[in-house]
């Protein structure tokens, strides 16, 4: 039993090494390529303070932010998803498939339409928190009926996200020509025009609620055995339930507020940490934030390069992956 300790141990100590180097690539990569091509010599050099400057505008305001912003966003997403599967007890749950992030669409367009201007910015990821937890709230609510089937309220949830979504381009046609141009980005997934002060937004939100799982990690393995055995275990199942799905909607619509709708990374990053590492929860929690981190910034990166001078949003590359990820998995699981 210690050898297999040790074993698993060392896997995981390998699996976050890897994923650190793939991440210190893909950041050195993304702040190397561009419309201005930079050597990554001089990348290096400037995070030495030893540049002499010149690239110092693309890198600090153009480029930076939108990779850090870019990996919160990737993080917030993923252990969303991972909370969500994890309570629900099914592979198929994620923020956007369960209506979440429909959900805050719905509340940060409300915002942008009638509140912009009045109110200050920093109120939208409240704005969008909002949304995605009454959404969570109605699905539960309909998905309800002598229990909650894990594949009714996968399918509840899709029917209440594309209401969601009818009222997001309801709310596009009926607003100003300047608003609809920016939302059409924004709700398609888009990283452009990051700036520190997003980043800053954002970062609190990861920082207090992605440290707030991994401490409920070993209550949420107990969860996961059943509710009559965490019940016997003395764990109060309905208000651990409630936590951390207000925690997953805090995620996922702070996630939608600063960078838009961007699709399946809740999905497919928890399923890949799994595959790496087995089911360990308080292990599962930093590893699918770093996977769904190293993803979005992954994605981003092809979005602003493989277009060139076309900035394309880096959404449509994760729900070009993710869609197909998601028809699979509704075919392995559909017996369930």
């Amino acid at each position: 039993m210690k050898r297999v300790t040790e074993l698993l141990y060392q896997k995981t100590v390998r699996v976050y090494a890897l994923l650190c180097l793939l991440l210190f690539i893909v950041t050195m990569m993304s702040l190397s390529i561009g419309t201005s091509y930079i050597p990554l010599s001089e990348v290096w050099q400037h995070f030495l303070g030893i540049s002499d400057g010149e690239h110092d505008f693309t890198i600090n305001v153009l480029r930076l932010p939108r990779l850090l912003l870019a990996f919160l966003v990737g993080a917030a997403l993923s252990v969303s998803g991972l909370i969500l599967q994890s309570i629900i007890r099914n592979p198929l749950a994620s923020p956007d498939i369960i209506g979440i992030t429909a959900g805050g669409s719905v509340g940060a367009m409300l915002f942008i339409v009638f509140l912009m201007g009045m109110i200050s910015i920093h109120w939208l990821p409240l704005a969008a928190i909002l949304g995605a937890t009454f959404v969570a709230i109605m699905v539960y609510i309909l998905a309800w009926s002598n229990g909650v089937t894990p594949i009714r309220l996968v399918l509840i949830g899709i029917g209440v996200s594309a209401a969601m979504n009818a009222i997001v381009t309801l709310l596009i046609v009926v607003s100003e020509t300047a608003v609809t141009t920016k939302a059409y980005l924004w709700l398609t997934g888009s990283l452009y025009g990051a700036t520190f002060i997003d980043v800053y937004g954002m970062l609190p939100w990861v920082l207090i609620f992605i440290p707030l799982t991994f401490i409920l990690a070993k209550t949420i393995s107990v969860l996961e055995l059943g509710d009559e055995l965490a019940t016997s275990l003395g764990v109060n199942v309905q208000f651990i339930r409630f936590a951390l799905l207000f925690i997953s909607v805090a995620l996922a619509g702070s996630a939608v507020a600063f960078a838009g709708g961007i699709g399946f990374i809740g999905l497919i990053a928890p399923h890949i940490a799994k595959k790496l590492v087995g089911y360990t929860f308080h292990i599962l929690v930093p590893l699918a934030a770093l996977v769904g981190g190293v993803m979005v910034m992954i994605a981003d990166l092809i979005a602003r390069t493989a277009f060139l001078p076309l900035d394309i949003p880096a959404g449509v590359f994760t729900a070009g992956v993710g869609a197909p990820f998601f028809i699979y998995l509704l075919y392995r699981n559909r017996h369930i």
